[in-house]
C-alpha cells in the first residue's frame, strides 16, 4: 500500500505552540484524587512523569497507577521519573491499588511501573498480583498493563499474561537509531520481541504500544517502525509529542503540527492498526478506555 508524501518540517516555536497549552489542573475531582493517592500511599505516572493531561484525566476520574515504587533502575534520557536505588517491595501495594480503583469506580484501569532491574522477575509478580486483587474486588473493571521489558525474560512476561489483563501495553518509544541516546537501558529488538511474544502466547489479549515524536527521528524511520509493529501483531498505537521535562533531559528537536499527527494516523491505519491515537498531547494511557473498546468491537462478528 502506498505511503503519503513526506511530512513538512515544522520548526520549533517559542513560546510553546497553542496546541500544546493545557489548563492547569485544579478541579475538585482532581484534588480529591490527589488526596486519595496520598492517603493510600500510591504513585501515579500522571504525576511522576508530569503528564500534560493530568487535569483532564483526573477531572474525569481516570488515572494510571505506577507500582513497584517511584524510583527507576534506569535513566532514560526523556523520562522525568526519578532513578537510582529503589526501595524494598511493598507487598500490600496491589491491594491498595485495587482499593483505589474501586473508590474511583473505574471501568478501565491502567497499571504501569518503574523499571526494576534489581528484581529477578523485573516486578512481574507484583503486576500479576495487582491484576488478581483488582479482579477480585472489581470483576467488571477492564485492566490494561503498561509493562517494562523485563530484560527480555520470557517467564516474566508469561506471568503477567497468565494473570489475565485485558490489554498488554509496552511502549517502543522511538526509532532504533535513537535508542542509544534516549533509552540506553532498552533494546529495540527486545521490545519488539516482547510484543510479538505476547501476541503469540495469548493471542486473545490485544497488544498496544506508543511512540514519541520530536527526538530527532525522520518520518521514514517512523513508518518503518509501523511496519515492524504490525509484523509483531500490535493492534493499538499511540503517537504523541515529546516534551522535554527539564534542561538535563534529551533535547526536543522539533514540534510536530496537529496536521502532521493526523497524517501519521492515516499512514498507521493504512498499515492495519485497529486503533490509533495521534496528536501532540497524546500519551500512552490517553483515552485508553476508548482504545480498548475499539479493538474489542473489531473482534466481534458482524450482526
Amino acid at each position: 500500500m502506498s505511503v503519503e508524501a513526506p511530512l513538512a518540517f515544522v520548526k520549533p516555536r517559542e513560546p510553546k505552540p497553542e496546541w500544546l497549552k493545557v489548563r492547569a489542573p485544579g478541579s475538585e475531582n482532581h484534588l480529591r484524587l490527589k488526596e486519595l493517592m496520598k492517603e493510600l500511599r500510591l504513585h501515579t505516572v500522571c504525576e511522576e512523569a508530569r503528564c500534560p493531561n493530568i487535569g483532564e484525566c483526573w477531572h474525569h476520574g481516570t488515572a494510571t497507577f505506577m507500582i513497584l515504587g517511584d524510583v527507576c533502575t534506569r535513566a532514560c534520557a526523556y523520562c522525568a521519573v526519578a532513578h537510582g536505588r529503589p526501595n524494598e517491595l511493598d507487598l500490600a501495594e496491589p491491594a491498595r491499588v485495587a482499593q483505589a480503583i474501586d473508590a474511583m469506580a473505574l471501568r478501565h484501569a491502567v497499571i504501569t511501573s518503574v523499571d526494576r532491574d534489581d528484581l529477578a522477575d523485573g516486578g512481574a509478580f507484583m503486576f500479576a498480583e495487582t491484576i488478581r486483587e483488582t479482579r477480585a474486588r472489581i470483576p467488571d473493571c477492564r485492566i490494561e498493563v503498561l509493562i517494562p521489558d523485563f530484560q527480555g525474560v520470557e517467564a516474566s512476561l508469561m506471568e503477567v499474561l497468565d494473570a489475565g489483563p485485558d490489554v498488554l501495553n509496552h511502549n517502543i518509544e522511538t526509532v532504533p537509531r535513537l535508542y542509544r541516546m534516549a533509552r540506553s537501558g532498552g533494546r529495540y529488538p527486545r521490545s519488539l520481541e516482547l510484543l510479538d511474544r505476547s501476541r503469540r502466547y495469548k493471542p486473545a489479549i490485544p497488544t498496544k504500544t506508543g511512540i514519541m515524536m520530536g527526538l530527532g527521528e525522520e518520518v521514514d524511520e517512523i513508518v518503518s517502525v509501523f511496519d515492524d509493529l504490525r509484523g509483531a501483531g500490535v493492534s493499538i498505537l499511540t503517537i504523541g509529542q515529546y516534551l522535554r521535562p527539564t534542561e538535563t533531559h534529551a533535547p526536543m528537536i522539533r514540534y510536530y503540527h496537529p496536521e502532521e499527527f493526523a497524517k501519521l494516523k492515516r499512514i498507521a491505519l493504512a498499515k492495519g492498526f485497529v486503533h490509533v491515537e495521534s496528536g501532540p498531547l497524546v500519551r500512552s494511557s490517553y483515552h485508553a478506555h476508548e482504545q480498548a473498546e475499539a479493538v474489542l468491537r473489531s473482534k466481534q462478528p458482524p450482526a
